[in-house]
């Protein structure tokens, strides 16, 4: 049965072996509270397991959701992202599988209206391709057919990372317990089905200012990002929690995450001309 949290949509997330929580709610309530206020204040903080060095994954995304619901009464859940989705950050941050975090409907920008670079600690973008959803997944039994065929459409995304956390000095459970690092989202205009293109062969070209500074295609995450969204669908079903019609699943990125200041513009062009998935574009004031 699910519980009140799936009515609001957020979920109780699982964290991955790790012999589950060692801190005190009170522990982690304020460990929520020091990273809402890091965000509110622009003021990043040490790392959380600087203090707490057990933090476990289990405790970090206790923190991660405490934090999303002080927000719901004036935003909502509009989708999820999946951090960490390619081998390298894995082997980095010494984990078998992904993170995950919450989209809310204030993260949501706009390619039309610059975005405030002084908003955030140490922002950065990274370049995704979106997944909207017009069914309802499946939850435990999830598989890649069953996210093509409840996908509504391919998107090009812009995902704004950010860390509360000093200098990006972050650990597993630092990313999990910041809402894994995620800070906002641009959709580009283009809807393309996904029967439509290969979502394990888009190639992407991500330019600063006009010069191309990065690329890659859409077999870095996982092989294939279609594998994220059934991992991130398969995750939070123990939890009475399905991935809804309506919502966005970013997977990962295709290129390396890139910083950002103020005064530049991006445009990530996914696809020769942007022929296989058309465009996205984020400026900053």
């Amino acid at each position: 049965m699910a519980d009140r949290a799936e009515t609001s949509g957020v979920h109780r997330p699982q964290a991955p072996d790790t012999g589950g929580t060692v801190l005190t709610s009170e522990q982690r309530d304020e460990l929520a509270l020091r990273l809402r206020d890091a965000e509110r204040d622009r003021a990043p903080i040490a790392p959380l397991i600087d203090s707490h060095p057990r933090l476990t994954a289990v405790d970090a995304y206790e923190i991660q959701l405490a934090n999303i619901r002080r927000r719901l009464p004036g935003t909502e859940v509009v989708g999820h992202k999946v951090g960490l989705s390619s081998p390298v950050m894995q082997a980095m941050m010494g984990v078998d599988e992904p993170d995950y975090g919450h989209l809310l409907a204030d993260m949501r920008l706009s390619e039309d209206e610059p975005i405030e670079a002084a908003r955030y600690c140490f922002p950065r973008v990274e370049v995704e391709v979106g997944f909207l959803l017009g069914a309802d997944l499946p939850g435990e039994s999830c598989t890649e057919q069953d996210v093509l065929a409840g996908t509504e459409a391919l998107v090009p995304s812009i995902e704004l990372i950010d860390s509360r956390i000093t200098d990006w000095r972050i650990s597993l459970a630092d990313t999990i317990a910041d809402n894994a690092s995620s800070a906002g989202f641009l959709l580009g205009a283009a809807r393309i089905a996904p029967d439509a293109v290969d979502p394990r062969a888009i190639d992407v070209v991500l330019r600063r200012d006009g010069y191309r500074i990065a690329e890659g295609s859409s077999d870095a995450v996982l092989g294939d990002p279609t594998t994220a969204v059934a991992w991130l669908a398969r995750k939070v079903a123990g939890f009475g929690v399905r991935l809804r019609a309506g919502h966005v699943v970013l997977p990962g990125s295709c290129t390396r995450a890139v910083d950002v200041a103020s005064g530049q513009r991006f445009e990530a062009e996914f696809g020769t001309g942007g022929h296989q998935l058309g465009a996205v574009s984020a400026s900053f004031r």
